[in-house]
Formats: structure tokens, sequence, C-alpha cells
């Protein structure tokens, strides 16, 4: 036997529910929303109301805080059973808040199901809702590189199959609902949460969103889309800022990721963002989370709340009085579920509800989305047990971190790596002398992003104060070791990720000045809320990288010594200050457990380097924000001294081996080489393909990228925007053909008046190496009427590889 939260002696077997009553409800052979409607007949308005809210039971009040003011708003001591005395909509974390095994864990999780189901008339129980974005974010569980890794590699089908392992992982346990994956576009790369997107073009950004939706759905578990929307175009790159952008530029940057994971991915949930657009906080505002989400976006899933964003209507926004005004507008605006915990939907709705200020209306409305989910989930079914069914054994056990998860955490760090620059010294030689220096080549939490287990807890795991809660992370020294077994490796700090100290300057000097080449390992630490360089509400104020590393590589520069930079970050940091000073320079973004053995198989050579910017790596570190997706103002200019043009472009990354592309052919039906423009109609395709041949002496991945260029438009439009792409393994000598079929809704803009439109005209289709690097171009005409194009048009280009 063990404790729950209460210390009540937690069974091995939870004993099987009984689910109470004989109504329409439970039958199920109706349809679900009978089922609904037949329960929600039956139900008291504080049942209903118990179904909108979450408790986060090992909410911390004493300050050690996971998410912003948790101190200030978690009860010091939260009666789990008054709470659920009519039923309870979501269980908050019972794995991400606190070290737990996963066994334990799940058992007592069953033991709380037992309470809940108990406590409400009706036997139901509560979903159940965790942090995946790296993986599993608990102890133990298999942690993955984060998002924007995701994006380097261009490569959806993987992400799909990691996402269909966090969901069975997810699964195993009793959790139902995943609250990932993030769909905001990146606008400005100071912000916190830089790490978190998958990048800064929504196309990419949309296509590796929704194959993590279709991954995590597989498996039975309800994704949830964040932050709806806008969220990342915060200003100034602060968290939780305002955020002042147009129209025009909120529906063709940041609602398409969302549109293309609502209407080809099947997301399930939605989580409203914590900003203001234009002085309306989005938490508030039923013209983006009812008008724009469900009527013109067709989303008929769950509505939940980031984690305290309704209270924050009253104590951030102040658009509203007391906690009962912040619950009646989220709800009025579309808002389903409070998380993390009960606030503004509880007792204070209820007295809302109670003097005729909040039409019980909104309630079932509400209400009837959040049993719809619990009756695809089988939550309302008679059979329903808690627990899941494999721990049901005397005896059972799981392992989230099992070795088939830790190989495919190898393979997507592995594909993430970005090769920014070589002059040949890259791979390393297997013999020689290699300092491996910086403050973090031995360091563990090189590997971790914000949302890992580690990094949200801190130091301090079961060997002692000084060891990460969890999985073990190897990191790239230990990497290196193992891949390179005959050099002769010297090792130093140098300096620390933050701070002014440099008096571990001269030890790393003179480990690169004995040594033939030195790997000067940079970059991030991250956090939470100023507990690190990267994450949420670690906002840098420029893009020099932080502390005195950038001095530390001056330094081991000098020695003469060629310098390999290898950047652990969760941001593209300003580069141009090296000018030619490096021999190679690696991009890692937050690679996860598996990452420093991924970062040293590229620089030993074992793995051909295949990851692609999904950022923009910029010059300078000022002049932010900057983005590819500018107009042509915003690009370099003779009218001013600024000049934002990145030092590597959104999609660039070199390869161990080289590739050949020729034989461009294009046309509306049978494409032929390409001899002057093709028309197409404002409602037709255009098909588009170029042969892709290995020229260099080992197996490589190339990464064919489709931009459009559109010259002249009724609005401006960026010089070119991704519209496809596609990963390509080849063999030496081998070729293969990659195929595009580009519907004119590819073309589409959201125009003068407001709608989206086709526009007929002149453009170009450019199959690219980088945004700024075609290697073809192909002339097309839209000819016809313009056409308004509603929210179901085509939202992806047809790829095939031959």
């Amino acid at each position: 036997m063990r404790a729950d939260h209460d210390g009540e002696p937690v069974a091995d077997q939870p004993a099987p529910v009984s689910r109470a009553g004989d109504g329409t409800w439970l039958d199920t052979t109706l349809p679900a929303p009978e089922r609904v409607a037949a329960l929600l007949a039956a139900m008291s308005l504080e049942e209903k109301v118990a179904q909108l809210y979450g408790v986060w039971v090992g909410a911390d009040p004493a300050g050690a805080a996971v998410a912003p003011h948790q101190h200030e708003l978690a009860d010091d001591t939260p009666d789990f059973g008054a709470l659920i005395r009519h039923g309870l909509g979501q269980l908050t974390r019972p794995f991400g808040t606190a070290a737990v095994d996963a066994t334990e864990g799940a058992r007592a999780l069953a033991k709380m199901q037992s309470e809940v189901v108990t406590a409400n008339r009706f036997g139901i129980p509560a979903l159940v809702h965790e942090e995946c974005l790296t993986g599993f974010m608990t102890a133990g569980a298999t942690i993955f590189p984060t998002p924007l890794a995701w994006g380097a590699t261009f490569d959806p089908g993987l992400v799909e199959r990691m996402a269909g392992y966090v969901g069975a992982s997810l699964r195993s346990v009793g959790v139902h609902q995943a609250l990932a994956p993030v769909l905001d576009v990146l606008r400005d790369p100071r912000w916190g949460r830089t790490e978190e997107t998958v990048g800064e073009d929504p196309y990419l950004v949309g296509t590796v969103g929704t194959a993590y939706v279709r991954g995590l759905q597989s498996t039975g578990v309800v994704a949830t889309l964040k932050h709806f929307a806008g969220y990342s175009a915060s200003v100034a790159g602060r968290n939780l800022a305002p955020v002042r952008v147009g129209p025009r530029e909120f529906a063709d940057v940041f609602v398409p990721p969302f549109e293309m994971a609502i209407r080809a991915g099947g997301a399930r949930s939605v989580m409203s963002s914590y900003t203001e657009i234009d002085g309306v906080p989005t938490a508030a505002d039923p013209g983006v989370l009812t008008d724009l989400l469900r009527d013109r976006l067709g989303f008929t899933g769950t509505v939940v709340a980031d984690y305290f964003g309704v209270s924050f209507l009253e104590l951030l926004h102040g658009v509203a009085g007391s906690a009962g005004d912040a619950g009646a507008q989220a709800l009025a605006a579309g808002v389903d579920v409070e998380l993390p915990s009960v606030r503004c939907y509880g007792d204070a709705l209820l007295d809302e509800l109670r003097s005729g200020a909040v039409p019980e209306w909104h309630v079932d409305r509400a209400a009837a989305r959040v049993l719809a989910q619990k009756c695809e989930l089988g939550l309302l079914d008679p059979d329903w047990e808690p627990g899941p069914p494999a721990l049901r054994e005397p005896g059972a056990s799981v392992d989230l971190d099992p070795p088939d998860g830790r190989a495919l955490a190898r393979e997507v760090a592995e594909e993430s790596v970005v090769l920014l620059a070589n002059d040949g010294t890259l791979p390393l030689p297997p013999a020689g002398g290699v300092a491996v220096v910086g403050p973090l080549a031995d360091e563990p939490e090189a590997m971790l992003g914000c949302y890992t287990f580690p990094s949200h807890m801190g130091r301090g795991g079961p060997g002692g104060p000084e060891e990460l809660p969890g999985v073990a992370v190897p990191t790239l020294l230990d990497g290196i070791r193992a891949a390179l077994p005959d050099a002769r490796l010297t090792h130093a700090e140098g300096c620390d990720v933050v701070g002014t100290d440099a008096s571990g300057f001269d030890a790393a000097v003179a480990a690169a000045a004995g040594a033939d080449v030195c790997v000067a390992v940079v970059g991030d630490r991250a956090g939470l809320f100023g507990r690190g360089t990267s994450g949420e509400g670690c906002d840098a104020q420029d893009l020099r990288l932080p502390g005195v590393q950038e001095q530390l590589v001056h330094a081991l520069a000098d020695t003469g010594t060629p310098v390999v930079l290898v950047l652990c970050t969760g941001r593209p940091y300003a580069l141009g200050a090296f000018g030619d000073r490096l021999a190679a320079v690696v991009q890692a973004f937050f690679p996860g457990e598996e990452g420093g053995r991924a970062v040293a198989g590229v620089l030993s050579g074992r793995v051909c380097p295949s990851g692609r910017l999904p950022v923009s790596v910029p010059r300078e570190p000022g002049g932010q924000p900057a983005t590819y997706l500018a107009p042509p103002l915003g690009h370099r200019s003779e009218v001013s001294s600024g000049d934002p043009t990145p030092l590597y472009p959104f999609g660039y990354g070199l390869s161990y081996t080289s590739f050949a592309w020729d034989d461009l052919r294009v046309g509306t039906d049978e494409p032929a080489p390409a001899d002057g423009p093709v028309e197409c109609g404002t409602d037709g395709a255009v098909s588009l393909s170029v042969r892709v041949r290995n020229t260099g002496d080992r197996d490589g991945a190339e990464v064919v990228q489709l931009y459009l260029h559109d010259p002249v438009a009724q609005v401006t439009r960026p010089p070119v925007r991704l519209i496809g792409y596609a990963r390509v393994v080849l063999r030496p000598g081998e070729q293969r053909r990659v195929a595009f079929r580009v519907h004119a809704d590819l073309t589409a803009f959201t125009g003068r008046d407001g709608r989206r439109v086709v526009e007929p005209g002149a453009i170009e289709l450019r199959p690219a190496r980088s945004c700024l690097d075609a290697e073809h171009a192909a002339a097309v005409t839209l000819v016809g009427p313009e056409r308004v194009v509603d929210h179901t048009p085509h939202l992806t280009a047809q790829v095939s590889v031959s």
C-alpha cells in the first residue's frame, strides 16, 4: 500500500467503478450528442459548472512557481473533497508537478479518479491533462528535442511518429489530454518561448504541428493547440506583452497553422492565448474564440484557458472587476474550461449565474463540449474503470524511457542538427588532440528545453541536490568520448552561461592552444521566468550570446587553432561578429536526452547533417524583429542604414555530401520542360517537379523547398514564402524526382477588403535550397477572375518522391 495526496492508503488495484444511473446517456449505441443532451438535462447547475474547471492538487502556494503567479492564485490547502462534490472537469498535471514514479503515479491517479467518480452522483471521471512539448513531461520519460528542432528536421513523418510514441506514453498511465503542440509563428527571436515554436514560417509550423497532432490523436489522446492566437507577436519579444498586429498579418501569418491543424489534423482542443490584441484580451474575445475559431475555422472541440488566463482578465489586464466577472467574460467569449485550478468558474461564476448576470445557456454550451469530449474518450461509458488496463495486474509496471524511445529521440535529434559553416575541418579526424571547451560542453542541461521535467523542476534528483531529476542525459563531451575513442581529449569550462566572470578563460585558451582542433560549446540554459536564458519568461534584450560567451569564442580563435562552434540554444543568436574566424558552426536547438550523442555523431561524421534552419540566424544582435516573410520594405533598402539581411537564412543548411538539381518540369496537366510561362486558372493547379541527384561519396538527405514569388499584388507581399517541401534521402549516385502539385489556393492572401483572395496575374514557383537560394524558377500566369477563398481551401501542396 502507498499514500495518496491526502495521506490515505492507495490500493495496488483500485476496485472497478460502478457507473450509477440508467439514463440514455449511458447507452453507448446512441450518438454522442444525444447522450450528452440527456445527461445535461439531468444535471443541476452546480454539476454542470463543476465540469468547467480543473484542480491542481500539487500546486505550490509557497512560491516555487512553474506558472505565472502560481503562489498568489493557488489555495494553501485545497479541499479536494469539497472541490469534487459535484464532479470535476479536469485533473491538472498529476505527473508533471513533482517527481513521481510512473507506476506509482498511475495507481495514485486511479485512486483519485475513484474519489472523483464516487463523489458525484453520475459517476463521471475527470479528464487528465499533462504537458508534452518535448515528450511526456514527467520524471523518467523520454525527453525529445524541443519544437524548434522539430522544425529543423523538415520531416513531418518523423514528427508524427515521435508524437505517436508520446501519446502512447501518456495513455499508458491514464492521461487523456496533451497540452501541445505550440503553433505560434515566431516573429521576434528575443521572445523567451522561441524554443517552443516550430519556426518563423506558418507553412512549416502548420505542417509539422499538424503531424504532431495526428501522432498524438492516433493514440486516443486529445491534442491541444497553443496559443490561439498571435501570442508570439508580443511587443519587444517580452512574454505576455501586448500584441499590435494588423488584421491582415493576423489572418495570413498567425491563423494558418491552427487552421491546418484543425482541418487537416482534426485537433480536438485549443488553448486560448494570454495576450491582448489591440487592447482586447483573447480570453475575453468572442471574435477570436467563437467567430473565428468556431464559425470560420470549423472547430468543434473544447477551448481550455492557459494557466490562470481567466484570472488574468481581472489581475493583469484589468478588464474584469472580480473573479466572477472574469469568469463570465471568458465563458461568453468561448473558454470552456478554466485551468489549472478553479477560481473564476466555481462559486464566483455560480453567484453571477444566480444573479442573472450570466445566462445559463453559456454554461450549457461549455458543459456540452466538455461532456462530448469525455464521451469521445469513453469516460461516460458504463464499463469505464479507473487506471490503465496494463497496470491492473499485480506487479505490473510501466517504463516511460525504453530503448526504442531513446532510439527515436536520437533519430529526431540527428535529423535536427544544422551545419551552418564548414571549411573542411568537419568531420573531425578519428585521432589527434581535441579541446572540448565552453560552459555547455559537459552540461546535461545544455540538451534540455524549458518544457522538460528537469528544467521545470531544477536540480535536486534522487541522487542529490546536483542531480537532474528524470532520465540520464549524456553530455556532448560524453558523446565525443564515445564517438572518438582514439582522440586525445582535453576539457575546460571557460565561463558560465551567464555572468561576467572570465577567470576560466586562461584554462580554456591553454586547452585550445595545445590541441589540433577546438570544439567550443556555448548557448543557453533553459528555465522559467528569469531562471534561465531561454524559456517562458526568459526574454532577451538583444541577440548576443549570453554572458561572456562571445568573448570566450574570440579568445579561443585568437590561438590559431581551428574552432568548431557548437550552439546548444533555444533561439538563434547573432554570429556576424565572428566573421571568418570559425572553422565550422553547428546549430542544435535543445536536442533532448540523446542530443549529446547526436551532435557528436555529426562532429565525428557518423551522421551526415541534414537539418535546415527553421528560423533565420541574424548577422547583428539588434534590429529585431526581422523575418524573411517581411514585405519588400522590411528587407535591405538604400533608404536605411539598418540591414536586417540574415547571416544564414531560413531553410539553410549544409551537408557532408553534395546534390545536383536539374530537369525542371512544370505544367497544369503533364509537366514538361519549362520553356515559358504556364497558364493556370485561379481555381486550378500547377504541377512542378525537379530531379535531385546525390553527387557526393556518402549517403545524405537533401531538403527540396518550394517558394512562391508574387511580384505584383493589391497588398504588399513577402518576396518569397514557403508553400511546399520534401526531405529526400539519397545514396551516392542515386537520383529521384521530387514533384509538387500546387493548387491556386496556396497563392491566396488577405486582400484590401479583408477577404482571402486568389488574384490573377504572374507568379513564380521557385524550387530552392533556402529562402535566398533558388535553384530554378518556373513562371506561371494565373488566369480568370479574382476568386474569394473561404476557410476550406487546399492547405498544402501535394508532394511525391519517385
